[in-house]
């Protein structure tokens, strides 16, 4: 069972210019993916640069032949609590040991502020009904695989 942590955005990471985490924050975060690499469960983690670096693609009706109409929206956008600022994926034998390993996840601000880490799991192939489309999913998911 594969699990995203969600490190949810604050205005102090909107606001951020140079990448300079507190040194402390770094640390934990490190240590914390120390244990998850030598407990073979993690699978990716990385930090997102702030809103302002990126875009939206707004789709809605009135495109071409009934496809969608798709308009970019370049950042910042308003809400940083319901922004991404980061994540890391983890792959575990079940939701109570993703439950544990999030419950160690350090604060992505500072000890002491308010942070908020979101977890959510991942639909695996055998979660869709059999199917062409599928089918070609499980093949480029093969081709991704050492």
């Amino acid at each position: 069972m594969r699990f995203m942590i969600i490190v949810k955005s604050c205005p102090e990471f909107e606001a951020e210019v140079q990448p300079d985490p507190d040194p402390a924050v770094m640390a934990a975060m490190a240590a914390y993916h120390e244990e998850l690499a030598q407990a073979g469960v993690l699978l990716d983690g990385s930090g997102l640069k702030p809103s302002r670096t990126g875009w939206r693609i707004h789709y809605g009706p009135g495109g071409a032949e009934g496809t969608s109409s798709r308009c970019v929206v370049d950042g910042p956008f308003a809400e940083a609590k319901e922004l991404i600022a980061g994540y890391t994926m983890i792959e575990v034998r079940s939701r109570e040991e993703a439950l544990e390993w999030s419950r160690r996840f350090p604060n992505p601000v500072r000890e002491g502020a308010e942070a908020i880490v979101e977890v959510r799991e991942l639909y695996e192939m055998e979660d869709f009904t059999p199917s062409e489309s599928l089918e070609k999913f499980k093949a480029i998911d093969a081709m991704n695989k050492p």
